[in-house]
């Protein structure tokens, strides 16, 4: 695991390329903070890296 013990925190995690770089930094190890101004499409994310093992949290953006 390329990321054991690091943290990543990835805005706009909830879809596209954002949705993509948290499940991929968690399948290399990272512990990753989800991060989205729609919580709901940041927890959609999170539901696609827990069944793999990754650790993750989500956070919903306010403006």
């Amino acid at each position: 695991m390329l990321l054991a013990d690091k943290v990543a925190i990835v805005t706009g995690a909830g879809s596209g390329i954002g949705a993509a770089s948290a499940i991929r930094l968690a399948e290399e190890g990272a512990t990753v903070l989800v991060a989205d101004i729609c919580r709901h499409k940041a927890e959609q994310t999170l539901s696609e890296i827990t069944p793999r093992e990754g650790v993750a949290r989500t956070c919903q953006v306010l403006c």
